[in-house]
């Protein structure tokens, strides 16, 4: 299945009555412009990374599927544009979703303390049970680190947030923290979240790219930096 490899060895789920269930959750990526968002999808759903990722419209709108055992899940994964001229517009993507990414450069104290914003957001305005997972990327020049890992890890456990250090370019952890989130969101229901799902951007200018897209290639090919 689609999305399997790069250590994300996961958990049994315990009960056959989980067989061969199928799941949908909504994820939001968010963080400021030029954090990396945009390569870590694309390393994410199709093995690929861009040295120069064009900046994110709106939003963008992928999808991917990992396995974990037994269970199908299946991301619908809303890629939202960091420049401040669209924050407005970041309710419209995270409302309803199930999990969020937030994004920040470990080279960059300033995506650092934004990055806290956008999880205050949440707290507040999204989903209560929304898993949230802090991703610290360009790990691949931590030579230029801004942000020790010990502060980011001890800020995601007073704030209960999965965290990894990662890089799109060389795609260290990147399958790991979409895994850890499948692990991590509840499979109670089968379709759980499907109907939260859509193109709730309708009417917002996206820049929508590989939809629908089920390469399963996560952690293959070279890589580089910059993204959006």
């Amino acid at each position: 299945m689609a999305g399997r490899g790069g250590g994300g060895a996961s958990r049994p789920n315990g009960a056959a009555a989980a067989a061969n269930k199928n799941f949908q959750f909504k994820l939001v990526l968010l963080g400021e412009s030029a954090v990396g968002k945009s390569s870590l999808v694309l390393r994410f759903v199709k093995g690929q990374f861009h040295e120069f990722q064009e900046s994110t419209i709106g939003a963008a709108f992928l999808t991917q599927t990992v396995s974990l055992d037994d269970v199908t899940v299946k991301f619908e994964i809303w890629d939202t544009a960091g420049q401040e001229r669209y924050h407005s517009l970041a309710p419209m993507y995270y409302r309803g979703a199930q999990a969020a990414i937030v994004v920040y450069d470990i080279t960059n104290t300033d995506t650092f303390v934004r990055a806290k914003n956008w999880v205050k957001e949440l707290q507040r305005q999204a989903n209560p049970n929304i898993v949230i997972a802090l991703a610290g990327n360009k790990a691949d020049i931590a030579d230029k680190r801004a942000v020790e890992h010990q502060e980011a890890q001890e800020y995601a456990d007073e704030n209960g947030l999965l965290f990894m250090e990662t890089s799109a370019k060389t795609a260290l952890n990147v399958n790991d923290i979409f895994m850890a989130i499948a692990n991590k969101l509840p499979k109670n229901d089968p379709q759980a979240g499907g109907g939260q799902a859509g193109r709730t951007g309708a009417g917002v200018n996206l820049h929508d790219t590989a939809s629908q897209s089920r390469s399963g290639r996560c952690c293959s090919g070279a890589g580089g930096g910059g993204g959006n």
